[in-house]
């Protein structure tokens, strides 16, 4: 191997590029906490002076650390640049082409005017399991925590010479976050809930940080507001003996979308028993995701818009007539968003929505796992895989929807329009021979409920859906081909109207403690009908978690991880296997396994509605295709709320 003039990097200095990354992060606000812990020791003693003669040397030391203290803020900078310079060396080692770049623990290379260049033999590779990268991901967030709790418990020793002045409470995080995307129906109780708020919010917290650019206001008849989200991610090279038209690339990709998304709203009949809005959201959605967004049923990015050809020109994403109609006097509070201006709604009501929408607003809502701007990015992540949910390629059709909301449960149901072809644009507007009909109920009651000594928000929901449209048969698609009537098996040749998919879905959540909350997810659909609308799963299995920042005093972080198991029925096996191409899937040959996927981030609240986040998704058997895998996509978000 050739070695560079201008840099050379020795096989244990590999681990210092990803180690030095890590612990530079995390070793400069250690030591500017050590700065500020022994600051406010000594200031304190010299605010309550003693008759100890060493007083004056006390003084002295305090006005020597403030300046260390001064110093640090610079060091924590440099710090921070030095991270970022090791982790320029990222996309270098993503371009090795013999194992994704996460499994190397000793590695020599060397870099020059070419590029960078990887031995080929495995015997210096050392692979670490999925399961201690876990480990080793939680193992971060405890010690980044450690230093905050540290310095909390310094400051309550006894060996302070007087008691200190008890400090503020820090800000609590918000029960209901209001996040401009997701829905508002998510996790909050309902008004009239009998169990009303979580155990620790019977605290009221005494400020409350600004979550968006600027404040709304909860009187105004109109609503505006907006976002704008960008998702970066990035993989390297992974095994891969083949790929076909529809496989995830084996190359280095880095990819970026954008969407923007301006929220208008007018209230008709403000506060009423009988509320009416009007709702128009205008949005535009730009760049690509890897390889397309092809090659993985659980696509890394949920932002992507499937197809490539469609023009990044503003559109309507949502044009609706939401109508309230209470059947009680009892009003009750509700927190005001893009999506129901009302801030006040009966207890009992009918919910009543027509016009362009996007299903996932209202069915399968989950506050843990449902929105892409502040927590997973997985399409299989933030919404049930088997729910093919009538939508065309931007995720919006036309329908209505009828809900009842009482105390504890809601029902609802929606018809909403199938689009022409698999994955299409164009909606089919005949309603009598294509359509998307789903049932929801959704009881708020956790089932970690009876476990817990207090009261939390939890909730469980039951799906259903049924689907016609002009949809193929995998299983005579694959008939076709083994009776030589077709050269490859082709879904397009056995599509007709009057085809029927269908399945079933669970979705629960728990908030555990303050900070701590549950959620997981299973789906099943038939899976022997063309996979139409979301993605191609016939079955999914999803549990995960996240924790926000309240014990390290960032209340409004979120770090969370998911593991999702996806898989396809026998039919549709097969047709892959004898190389059938669907909307997003196709290797050319299929080993078929189950697609698993690992799914981290931590979601950072920079100032008021500005937040960046960084993750990572590990897929073994993309596309269920054991031949291939398994990858790593690393991912960086930055998301700003007006």
């Amino acid at each position: 191997m050739q070695r560079s003039a201008l840099l050379q990097v020795r096989p244990y200095q590999v681990d210092q590029v990803f180690g030095q990354f890590g612990s530079n992060l995390l070793l400069g606000p250690i030591h500017q906490v050590k700065a500020d812990v022994r600051l406010q020791n000594l200031g304190h003693q010299a605010v309550h002076p003693t008759a100890h003669r060493r007083q004056q040397h006390q003084l002295i030391a305090a006005v020597h650390i403030a300046r260390k203290r001064a110093l640090h803020r610079v060091q924590l900078a440099a710090y921070l640049l030095h991270a970022l310079q090791q982790l320029y060396l990222l996309p270098l080692a993503l371009r090795h082409d013999a194992a994704p770049w996460w499994k190397y623990t000793h590695l020599g290379y060397s870099i020059n005017q070419a590029g960078v260049s990887f031995p080929r033999s495995h015997s210096m590779l050392r692979p670490a399991h999925p399961a201690a990268l876990l480990a080793a991901g939680l193992l971060a967030v405890c010690l980044a925590a450690a230093p905050r709790l540290a310095a909390q418990n310094q400051s309550q020793l006894p060996s302070a010479p007087l008691p200190r002045p008890a400090l503020a409470r820090p800000p609590q995080p918000a029960q209901s976050v209001p996040v401009l995307f997701s829905a508002p129906f998510a996790f909050a109780p309902q008004p009239g809930d009998d169990d009303g708020p979580a155990g620790s919010a019977a605290q009221t917290p005494e400020a409350v940080p600004a979550l968006t650019m600027w404040p709304h206001s909860d009187t105004a008849r109109y609503w505006i507001s907006g976002q704008a989200n960008s998702i970066f991610q990035a993989h390297g090279h992974f095994h891969s003996p083949y790929q076909g038209a529809n496989s995830l690339i084996d190359d280095l990709e880095t990819k970026a979308s954008e969407v923007a998304t301006l929220y208008l709203g007018y209230q008709l009949r403000p506060n009423s028993r009988y509320n009416t809005d009007l709702i128009l959201d205008l949005e535009n959605a730009g760049g690509r995701g890897i390889s397309q967004a092809l090659g993985l049923a659980g696509d890394t990015n949920l932002d992507v818009v499937r197809n490539p050809n469609l023009s990044s020109a503003p559109y309507l994403a949502r044009g609706e007539i939401h109508q309230t109609i209470g059947l009680t006097d009892r009003m009750a509070d509700q927190e005001r968003g893009p999506l129901a201006l009302a801030t006040k709604v009966p207890v009992r009501r009918f919910d009543i929505r027509i016009g362009k929408m996007t299903l996932p607003d209202s069915f399968d809502v989950n506050s843990v796992g449902s929105d892409s701007h502040l927590q997973f990015t997985n399409w299989t992540i933030d919404n049930n895989g088997a729910w093919d949910y009538a939508a065309d390629t931007r995720g919006y059709t036309v329908g209505g929807i009828l809900e009842y909301d009482d105390r504890l449960w809601s029902a609802r149901y929606a018809i909403a329009a199938m689009p022409t072809v698999a994955n299409g644009i164009t909606l089919d507007w005949a309603f009598s021979r294509a359509s998307g009909q789903n049932w929801e109920f959704e009881l708020r009651k956790g089932l970690l409920a009876p476990f817990l000594k207090t009261r939390r928000q939890g909730a469980v929901r039951l799906l259903s859906y049924v689907n016609h449209a002009h949809m193929g048969d995998y299983r005579q698609s694959v008939q076709l081909y083994l009776d030589g009537k077709t050269a490859t098996p082709l879904i397009a040749a056995t599509e007709r109207f009057g085809a029927v998919k269908y399945g079933f879905g669970f979705n629960t959540e728990q908030e555990v403690t303050g900070s701590l909350r549950l959620f997981a997810r299973f789906g099943w659909n038939e899976d022997q009908h063309e996979s139409f609308a979301y993605t191609e799963v016939g079955q999914t299995i999803l549990f995960g978690g996240d924790y926000n920042g309240s014990g390290w005093q960032r209340p409004n972080d979120k770090a969370g991880m998911a593991f999702v198991s996806n898989a396809i029925k026998r039919d549709h096996q097969n047709y892959l296997r004898y190389g059938g191409l669907g909307f997003l899937l196709g290797d050319g040959n299929l080993n078929y396994g189950r697609e698993d996927i690992i799914e981290w981030y931590y979601n950072a609240h920079i100032r008021r509605g500005l937040y960046a986040m960084l993750g990572g998704t590990q897929i073994a058997h993309p596309g269920y295709n054991r031949d291939r895998g398994p990858v790593y996509v690393a991912t960086v978000r930055a998301h700003i709320d007006f």
